[in-house]
């Protein structure tokens, strides 16, 4: 008989691991299908402890199900959104590759548990797993994820549903996975992982999401005071002080906090370790969720010795909980709930123990551990998120990323409560005790410095702990960045011209060797250096901040511009307008081929300040060169910021007029006959491009386009914009044509010239697209993002979301985009596309992962970004046929009156009265009129009324034959058939 830990498969049956695959998984707590059956326990004490407020393990969930199957309880409370979580868990099923479920609950109020519940019950269907381990390393993860999907071997696949705490990685995570899947020739025959993100956020709004609050609802209560009966019996006056489940079941009242934490009252400054002790958890639990002390730890307080923390702790004892996750973990101590905490932290302040002197009292217990001298590392990540984490402005509250503002907080939750509850000074007191006792740790000198600089406009102060920041990490450059900017905050507060010259010249030296760290750290990481622990994204505050000076300085002081020139010359050929133009270069290129991820921009200040900034510095005198008439044609499109190529393809993102682009089109023209031809060539072409995108007549010049064609195929060390034009100019209009040289190798040579010269600074961005490839002739078939967005505004009532459109690609369902783009054949195979071209397979690369998870033949659009060729719009290539019938309807006055479409006609009758949205959506996904992200939000809305209002506008905005698509689903639906005739015959 096999023994031991079991997972599931998809065949109901379950397979027995060794240890070979338990070690192999690291970093995710695996929940087995048959865990706990074998193991010895205390069910008695594991349960009081829960309820007192213990987190769950996995031990809490097995004993519920025993008892209930034998009778002596009523199982696990559920609350209200537990079905609908587990049904959306098992809709995904039906749905390729990977995707996601998102729990939204405030802290305390059980989602964690609600979470842990559903792999519990599913631990049988799916092979569940927790990731415990760090998320820093998202391709790890998914090997991990993998490994467990495959279980070791190919034939005993199924899917792994995943409880995530970071929605941040969720993403990538996804994108990692389909990458390992191809890395390592997986197959699948089901969706690979589902990931239930479990996210904390206090007072999330009402949204499509499961959304846990610290509210119960009526149904919820009868089950809770069920539960207390069955409670009551078993353990009698012992339920008194399980304040974990009390709280939840008295529905969150204040009343039952203060009664609990009465003990707190009569404190007055008390200074016995008891009351220290419970005043250093209250401030842990309060301010940083998930927060503990090792029991050890907290033993260490008392001076005669104890074997548990609860009897010296009194009379707080029943307000803390003692638990251990596993038998092989240290056992922790916190306090009962969240709530409790942060009402004993203010009971404290109100006794005269403020805030800032638990803190204090903290810092001093736990920075003397001689035989490591520094912090316990546990105590020290709580601390550091207690003092220095900085929590997320947004907009409204909102849950969905694209309306997200990505603006932090200046300072911790701590740090702000202190300085509007007790002043400034005790904000800087708190974070200078860290500072000196954390002797290591660069986190605290670098808020200290903000906090000086930016609050109490202490600047050589704000200079001192910078300075030291820098010493304690000398290689970070987003530590050195804190330097520069108290340099440069100081110059935005001095007048008197000597001290701006001399801030403005410590600015910009800080801010010149933040750059060059920035270098080395991206040096480090594409070499993989796995001893340096480095940002995965370029660091560009040492350029932006260089910018700011200069900006300000021009303002303020623009008379002693030779002066500050004087002071920063390292050579004698230094030009502080140069170094200016290079700057402002890098950001035309940063913010023009890329952006933070496909739903998030750069915030507009960047570009603002950077073109403000070219204008003074390099808009006004020209450079020198030996033809007076090639300077004066430089320094006009050096004004235009037209005088490089990606400054050429940014005008229609400037929303520059025909005019403008018409005087751009003719300098390059005139600059083809004297200044480097290479150069001037392509942005004569790349102008011309810009121009017929607005829909300009004009003649082109043939001379720039031939010498261009003669140097193709072009080399690897060739710029990539100049391998882009190679590609739109000679891909060929139809699959069957030939190409007159190797497109793969073009594409190989395009990678390569890009990661020589951008892949440094764009790495982890997402790449914009520029161009795509278009219907017709030559540059006329080129055509810019910026149009295609043109195309899809005018057809929408009100103003898009770019952020969600271009992440879901709604915008290719639009019928005139898909008039004005070429439809490219191609194939998926392997977790790669392919474009097919004269026979020949094409490897592109695609703009959603998530597309590539079966082998098939696709047709999509081809566009390009700086890095290559994308497929965009991928779609399973197959006939569709409209039958007689349907076109008779189509035609006739039943369906369309004066020309509207019959779902036009009848919007409203639609919306209100069906009901049956998820079969629809199930319908439209799998005829592949809706790509799954897409189903998934439709799916989120909060009624079918909404749903069924935004499926119609989708449907319309993808044209006529995606309505008549609907139609048809529409009437297959039986219990749809009676409206559908009564609609029909209204008409």
């Amino acid at each position: 008989m096999e023994r031991g830990q079991a997972l599931s498969t998809a065949c109901d049956w379950k397979i027995y691991v060794g240890r070979e695959i338990r070690d192999s998984l690291s970093l995710l707590d695996v929940l087995h299908a048959n865990q706990c059956e074998d193991e010895v326990f205390d069910s008695e004490v594991t349960e009081e402890n829960f309820y007192r407020g213990a987190p769950p393990i996995w031990l809490n969930f097995y004993i519920c199900e025993q008892a209930a199957s034998e009778g002596n309880g009523d199982g696990f409370i559920t609350r209200d959104g537990y079905e609908t979580l587990k049904e959306e868990i098992e809709q995904k099923r039906k749905l390729p590759a990977t995707s996601t479920v998102k729990l939204f609950h405030q802290p305390g109020c059980g989602g964690t548990t609600m979470a842990m519940q559903v792999l519990w019950d599913l631990r049988k269907t799916f092979r569940c797993a927790v990731l415990t381990g760090s998320s820093s390393d998202v391709t790890k993860v998914a090997k991990e994820v993998v490994h467990l999907f495959t279980a070791g071997t190919r034939d005993n696949q199924n899917t792994v549903l995943l409880l995530l705490n970071d929605e941040d990685i969720s993403d990538k995570l996804q994108d990692s996975i389909l990458k390992t899947l191809a890395e390592q020739n997986v197959g699948n025959r089901m969706p690979v992982v589902i990931i239930l993100n479990c996210v904390r956020k206090d007072a999330p709004p009402q949204s499509g999401h499961v959304v846990l609050h610290r509210e119960l609802s009526d149904a919820e209560k009868l089950k809770f005071s069920e539960k207390t009966k069955e409670l009551d019996k078993r353990y009698g006056d012992k339920t008194a002080q399980f304040h974990g489940f009390n709280i939840m079941k008295s529905n969150f009242p204040e009343d039952y906090i203060k009664q609990a934490c009465t003990v707190f009252s009569p404190v007055r400054g008390e200074e016995r370790p008891e009351y220290q002790l419970a005043a250093i958890l209250s401030l842990l639990n309060a301010y940083v969720p998930g927060s503990y002390l090792l029991e050890c730890q907290c033993l260490e307080f008392f001076t005669y010795r104890n074997r548990s923390v609860e009897k010296p702790m009194q009379p707080f004892g029943h307000l803390i909980v003692t638990f251990q996750q596993d038998t092989r973990s240290e056992r922790k101590v916190r306090m009962a709930h969240p709530m409790i905490a942060m009402h004993c932290t203010e009971l404290m302040a109100k006794a005269s123990v403020a805030r800032s002197d638990t803190a204090r009292i903290l810092l001093d217990r736990f920075s003397s551990y001689p035989e490591i001298d520094e912090f316990p590392q546990c105590v020290l990540g709580f601390v550091n998120d207690m003092l220095t984490k900085r929590e997320m402005k947004t907009d409204g509250n909102s849950i969905n990323s694209s309306d997200k503002t990505e603006e932090k907080k200046k300072f911790s939750k701590l740090i702000l409560d202190i300085q509007v509850k007790e002043g400034k000074d005790q904000s800087a007191s708190v974070l200078k005790v860290a500072s000196e006792k954390c002797t290591r740790d660069p986190f605290f000198p670098q808020a200290l410095a903000r906090f000086c600089y930016i609050e109490l406009k202490k600047y050589d102060q704000a200079e001192i702990w910078a300075k030291e920041a820098k010493k304690r990490d000398p290689k970070n450059s987003f530590i050195a960045d804190t330097l520069g900017q108290v340099y440069k905050n100081q110059l935005n507060n001095t007048v008197d011209s000597a001290e701006g010259i001399q801030l403005a010249q410590k600015a910009i030296e800080a801010f010149r060797h933040e750059e060059k760290l920035a270098e080395d750290e991206q040096e480090m990481y594409i070499k993989g250096d796995g001893t340096t622990k480095v940002s995965k994204y370029f660091n560009c505050r040492g350029l932006f901040g260089f910018l700011q000076v200069c900006k300000f300085f021009y303002k303020n002081h623009d008379a002693k511009i030779p002066s500050l020139e004087t002071t920063l010359r390292d050579r004698e050929t230094y030009s502080l307008r140069a170094e200016v133009e290079r700057k402002c270069d890098f950001f035309d290129r940063f913010l023009t081929y890329s952006k933070p991820s496909v739903e998030k921009d750069d915030p507009t200040y960047i570009s603002e300040d950077a073109s403000e900034c070219h204008k003074m510095y390099v808009g006004n005198s020209p450079p020198k060169h030996n033809d007076q008439k090639v300077a004066q044609l430089l320094q006009k499109l050096k004004q235009k910021r037209a005088d490089t190529s990606v400054g050429i393809l940014a005008c229609l993102d400037r929303e520059y007029p025909e005019s403008e682009l018409k005087e751009i089109t003719t300098w390059w023209e005139e600059l083809c006959s004297s200044k480097d031809p290479e150069t001037a060539d392509v942005n004569y072409i790349l102008a011309c491009i810009m121009l017929w995108n607005t829909g300009a007549t004009f003649t082109l010049k043939q001379e720039p386009l031939t010498s261009f064609r003669q140097k193709i195929p072009l080399s690897e060390t060739v710029e990539p914009e100049q391998h882009m034009l190679a590609l739109l100019l000679h891909w060929p209009s139809e699959s069957k044509d030939k190409c007159l040289f190797d497109l793969n190798e073009s594409i190989r040579k395009m990678r390569c010239s890009y990661e020589h010269a951008y892949k440094k600074h764009l790495r982890s961005r997402y790449l914009r697209p520029l161009l795509f490839l278009g219907k017709g002739q030559d540059l006329s078939r080129i055509v810019h993002r910026k149009i295609l967005e043109r195309l899809f505004d005018d057809g929408q009532e009100t103003n898009p979301d770019w952020s969600h459109n271009w992440r879901h690609e709604i915008i290719f369902k639009d019928s005139r985009v898909q008039a004005r783009l070429l439809k490219v054949e191609g194939a998926v195979q392997n977790y790669k596309v392919y474009a097919t071209v004269g026979g020949k397979e094409i490897q592109v690369e695609a703009n959603l992962q998530r597309n590539l998870w079966r082998r098939r033949q696709v047709s999509f659009y081809l566009g390009f970004t700086i890095k290559g060729p994308v497929a965009f719009g991928i779609q399973t290539k197959t006939e569709r046929k409209v039958s007689d019938e349907s076109q008779t309807e189509s035609n006739s006055p039943k369906q369309a009156i004066l020309g509207e479409h019959f779902l036009d006609c009848q919007r409203e009758a639609l919306i209100a009265r069906v009901h049956h949205t998820n079969e629809i959506l199930d319908k439209l996904l799998h005829k592949e009129w809706i790509p799954q992200d897409v189903c998934d939000d439709l799916r989120n809305k909060a009624t079918t009324q909404e749903q069924m209002e935004n499926i119609l506008r989708l449907m319309k905005a993808a044209g006529r034959r995606a309505q008549d698509a609907l139609l048809d689903i529409l009437r297959s639906i039986k219990c749809l058939r009676p409206l559908m005739a009564e609609l029909h015959g209204s008409q």
